[in-house]
């Protein structure tokens, strides 16, 4: 299942295009899920209406993105600090439209507020259909390592009855087997592993070849569904995280060419060196 990136409630209220534009799916990556963000009632109802209508199967409500554009603003991890505000926009998102409704979020603003026991049978009672808890607090945004003990606890509610995904730390098939075993999740949710590594949810290993073969791919979809300029900057990010290039000497150098290509054909052609000085 995939998400999109997450959408200002704000900006989908005032039909801003670029945000409008994020709403748009294909059938191919279905189950899907919309990722709202806001910290006003009446903003959040407002744009899970809009959503609903893109149909995604399901609307999920970000409570958890810690930086401080977001959170410092009261939105995303923000909401952590206002506990009944929060239970007021997912009860009322819930009653607003008729798709299923999940939420993420993380264990507590911070070390001395971990709350997220008692707020996941919370928002169960708000009609939530599935809770993802990243296992960090606000304050360690994505520093230092998950903490999967709590959302273990979640879990192993015997009050909880809803799907419990976790989130943290997930880099491989190994992992996801682990957190499985370990903490008795029903799924796990994988973000920054997957940067550059789309391979990463294969069971198959892949040539160093055929990996450089996929990025490619994922840059040729990028400029095909959106354009080539907007598609070049939704991938070059990728690229430029992929671990495939680490042993190429003074990568950085390439690293940076790479961030600043605006052509696919110079984006392409930094590839193709890359595979020659690989081999």
């Amino acid at each position: 299942m995939v998400y999109t990136e997450f959408v200002s409630a704000e900006a989908l209220v005032r039909s801003i295009k670029s945000t409008m534009d994020k709403l748009t799916i294909s059938d191919e990556e279905r189950p899907v899920g919309i990722q709202i963000y806001g910290r006003d009632i009446d903003a959040m109802v407002e744009a899970a209406k809009i959503v609903e209508e893109a149909k995604p199967d399901v609307i999920d409500l970000n409570f958890g993105c810690p930086v401080k554009k977001v959170a410092g603003k009261g939105a995303g991890a923000g909401m952590l600090k206002n506990i009944p505000l929060l239970l007021d926009i997912t009860r009322e998102v819930v009653k607003a439209v008729n798709t299923p409704v999940t939420v993420k979020t993380r264990l507590g603003w911070d070390c001395n507020n971990l709350i997220i026991t008692e707020l996941a049978e919370q928002l169960q009672d708000c009609g939530i259909q599935a809770l993802t808890i990243h296992g960090r607090t606000r304050s360690q945004m994505y520093t230092g390592e998950a903490d999967w003990t709590l959302i273990g606890e979640v879990k192993n509610n015997p009050r909880i009855h809803i799907p419990i995904i976790g989130n943290g730390d997930i880099k491989s098939l190994e992992n996801a087997d682990r957190a499985f075993e370990r903490y008795g999740v029903d799924a796990v949710m994988i973000g920054r592993a997957t940067f550059g590594c789309p391979w990463i949810f294969s069971h198959q290993e892949l040539t160093l070849d055929e990996k450089i073969d996929v990025l490619e791919e994922q840059l040729r979809i990028n400029i095909e569904r959106i354009d080539e300029y907007r598609g070049i900057l939704h991938t070059r990010r990728h690229l430029a995280a992929t671990p495939v290039f680490k042993g190429i000497p003074d990568f950085r150098q390439t690293r940076i060419a790479m961030l600043r290509a605006e052509t696919a054909d110079e984006l392409m052609a930094i590839l193709e060196d890359c595979r020659e000085r690989l081999r």
